[in-house]
């Protein structure tokens, strides 16, 4: 089985794939972990401390959750910016739309994890006054557009498996749980990310078809109450996916979807009639110490010369305040990014994922001010010609 699963993903890479160029520079945003909880504030912080976890070793121990305040100011950036249709950039948020229940899972003895749906608002002892209202306001403003990350961001699997067994482990989860914190990504890499379980053989990390099924089902219904609207763009927690997830996400109206950083790979259609768009710049201040925003441009020109979109990855710790200030360097960094880009270009355009969508069939795609026209040619490649030139 393992075998033919190699020989079929070697075959896929060598098939040709109709990819889009673009005659004109467009630049999309997009930005994931959006409504996911993280250590709670200075008191969750503290309070984790005096547990013995040594707190603030890596940029992602301060990792809170966003503020009204927090979007406010990404908002109020964003509008001061416009491309030459007239347009403001948008950021495509993939939310995670459950938190952990911390209340009622301190008063289960049992270790079920309970979930609350942001729609339903934060966990106990969480204040983020207006912050639900402040994502609905920026999604009508243009400014934001809501898209799905997931349920939860880890493999419950895992987690009840390890709150279960391991001793160490589920002391260490129940000792965040108490603080009000679901997780510390890089300190338990275990609790895998939502379809994937990393302590499964190699070959059987995936969670089978029927099991992703039902979890997008329910993450789609849980995101369509927070928004009162069905996502059709998708990327998956961690950027796990596979074909069983691809057909979940068309079987529930995804027609976008978002992969990480991998080269400078064009939008193409794979399976399902699902439109695969691949991160091409890394705009990650918080996380990335040699980060430049030189570097961004750089990475952003290359893709204008090649005819490939510049898709902007930019996670939402660059945004956070609470417990330490990543908002204000970040803000910085992108108003600096996204000035000089419409300085350099006099025809950029900012684009969303359905636009883009919209854009690869059509030609144009419809604007608050009419429709903007784009020269799309198409070209054939395949994965190993793509994977050949990022190696040379």
């Amino acid at each position: 089985m393992k075998f033919a699963r190699r020989l079929w993903h070697r075959t896929l890479d060598l098939i040709p794939v109709t990819g889009f160029h673009f005659d004109r520079p467009l630049v999309l945003l997009q930005s994931d972990d959006w409504g996911r909880a993280g250590v709670r504030d200075q008191e969750g912080w503290e309070q984790l401390r005096s547990a013995g976890i040594a707190l603030g070793e890596r940029p992602y121990d301060f990792y809170s959750l966003e503020t009204a305040e927090d979007l406010a100011a990404l908002t109020a950036l964003l509008s001061r910016h416009r491309d030459c249709s007239g347009r403001h950039p948008c950021l495509e948020m993939n939310f995670i739309v459950v938190n952990l229940d911390f209340a009622k899972m301190c008063a289960d003895s049992v270790g079920q994890l309970h979930l609350l749906p942001l729609a339903e608002g934060l966990p106990q002892g969480w204040k983020r006054p207006n912050l639900i209202e402040g994502y609905r306001a920026g999604i009508g403003d243009g400014v934001f557009r809501a898209a799905l990350h997931g349920t939860t961001h880890f493999c419950r699997s895992a987690v009840e498996r390890n709150c279960a067994g391991d001793r160490e482990r589920g002391k260490l989860l129940q000792t965040l749980w108490r603080a009000g914190t679901p997780y510390i990504h890089w300190r338990m890499p275990w609790i895998g990310y939502e379809y994937w379980d990393p302590e499964k053989p190699d070959g059987d990390r995936f969670l089978p078809a029927e099991q992703q099924q039902q979890l997008i089902g329910q993450t789609v219904r849980t995101f369509s109450k927070m928004f009162s609207t069905l996502p059709h763009s998708a990327c998956a927690p961690g950027y796990r996916s596979n074909d069983d997830t691809h057909r979940a996400w068309s079987q529930h109206g995804i027609s976008v979807a978002q992969n990480g950083p991998g080269g400078l790979v064009p939008p193409h259609f794979g399976r399902y009639d699902i439109l695969h768009l691949f991160r091409t710049v890394e705009l990650e201040p918080a996380v990335d110490p040699a980060f430049s925003v030189e570097a961004c441009l750089g990475q952003a020109e290359r893709c204008f010369e090649c005819g490939v979109p510049a898709i902007v990855s930019v996670h939402s710790i660059n945004f956070h305040s609470t417990l330490r200030n990543f908002r204000s360097r970040t803000l910085q960094f992108l108003d600096q990014f996204l000035t000089t880009l419409e300085s350099r270009h006099a025809d950029l355009l900012y684009l969303h994922d359905e636009d883009l969508h919209e854009l690869v069939q059509r030609g144009s795609y419809k604007t608050p001010h009419g429709s903007a026209q784009v020269n799309v040619v198409q070209k054939k490649f395949t994965m190993a010609q793509l994977r050949q030139q990022r190696d040379a």
